[in-house]
């Protein structure tokens, strides 16, 4: 009888303790989603660039954008065939920087990336600590296209 117990606590316990089991949050899901819901910006005459160690999308986007690092979600939707996760870019990835004036000119590619900036600002909005500054300035970059 004792064995019979001891089997069946150990069994319960195992289950529990799999059934539990806490699964890693998906951080990537909402910039998939993302992705999904926008299309329109245009890759005629974009650069390309290979991320280096240190290197962070807003750098990037300063480096490309005329100081600004904000619109580095745009160059994060042209290379989202790389990138996933803006918090998760490693070095030797490669990176699609389209022309931003180009695309302000365009007027389905100006709303794609309005689209982009306010998704992006959106995520940032759910996050448990949200980053008031790069809300404002997604929100500021959208409002001006």
């Amino acid at each position: 009888m004792k064995k019979v117990v001891l089997s069946v606590v150990l069994i319960v316990s195992v289950m529990l303790a799999v059934s539990c089991k806490s699964t890693p949050k998906d951080t990537d899901r909402p910039y998939v989603r993302l992705y999904d819901a926008n299309s329109g910006l245009d890759l005629t005459g974009a650069a390309s660039y290979t991320v280096r160690q240190g290197d962070t999308l807003s750098d990037i986007s300063r480096s490309f954008y005329n100081n600004d690092g904000f619109y580095y979600p745009i160059i994060m939707f042209a290379s989202s065939g790389v990138v996933v996760n803006p918090d998760k870019i490693q070095p030797g990835m490669r990176l699609t920087i389209p022309d931003l004036e180009r695309n302000k000119a365009n007027p389905d590619s100006r709303r794609s990336m309005k689209n982009i900036l306010n998704g992006f600002a959106n995520i940032e909005k759910r996050k448990q600590s949200p980053n008031r500054a790069l809300i404002e300035g997604f929100q500021s970059r959208a409002n001006e296209l």
